[in-house]
């Protein structure tokens, strides 16, 4: 019989990870939706498309790309090694940056809308009375895509709260270390253990649902 502990741990851990890696995907989402929707430069769409491609490649691949990236044998991985005296792959972090990649083709495809909905007028009139670049996306912009920003965040949230194949790949399957809901579900069933792997399927559901049914409440 499955302990509280067994049961909470991966819970706590996705939470954990789906948290930090929504508030860096939002930051990085919301700032890259906005300079590409203000800017235009030889080579844009190449660039769009290479950070969309994350939305449609099979998890397993990314997750390959970001192990070879951050391995021991890359310069990146051997300098975060040095950095942090230990290596990122199969740890926390490693869950937390597959989640950051695999959410931010969502969270920047739904800032990208929410920038493009926004009446130019008005932030020409705000720069027009003197205000800065800085001032007319604090107090124009981004008051006018508060609903796509909700939006985005949750979106971001719960993609990275269900994400397996890259999350497997870098951060592997560690039990209280980087065992997230849905690895443990796959362990579980893989195991015969049918009983554990349908608690935490109905965990997920229902965190997941909450915050699906928050992106349809109104304002």
């Amino acid at each position: 019989m499955m302990s509280w502990h067994e049961f909470w741990t991966p819970i706590r851990l996705s939470l954990q990870v789906s948290l930090l890696s929504s508030l860096v995907v939002i930051v990085l989402g919301v700032g890259a939706a906005w300079w590409m929707s203000r800017h235009t430069f030889k080579g844009k769409m190449i660039l769009e498309t290479f950070a969309m491609l994350p939305l449609v490649l099979p998890p397993t691949v990314v997750g390959f790309v970001l192990l070879v990236m951050l391995g021991r044998k890359s310069l990146l991985g051997r300098f975060i090694e040095w950095l942090f005296a230990a290596p990122v792959i199969f740890s926390w972090w490693a869950a937390v940056i597959a989640s950051v990649v695999v959410a931010f083709p969502l969270v920047y495809q739904t800032m990208k809308v929410g920038f493009a909905a926004v009446d130019r007028d008005l932030e020409g009139a705000a720069r027009s009375y003197g205000a800065n670049e800085r001032q007319v996306f604090r107090y124009i912009t981004l008051p006018l895509t508060v609903r796509s920003l909700v939006t985005a965040y949750i979106l971001g949230f719960a993609r990275s709260l269900g994400e397996f194949g890259a999350t497997l790949m870098i951060a592997g399957n560690i039990p209280g270390k980087t065992q997230t809901i849905p690895t443990a579900i796959y362990v579980a069933v893989d195991s015969g253990h049918v009983g554990m792997a349908w608690a935490w399927t109905v965990a997920i559901i229902f965190i997941s649902f909450l915050m699906l049914l928050l992106t349809r409440s109104k304002p």
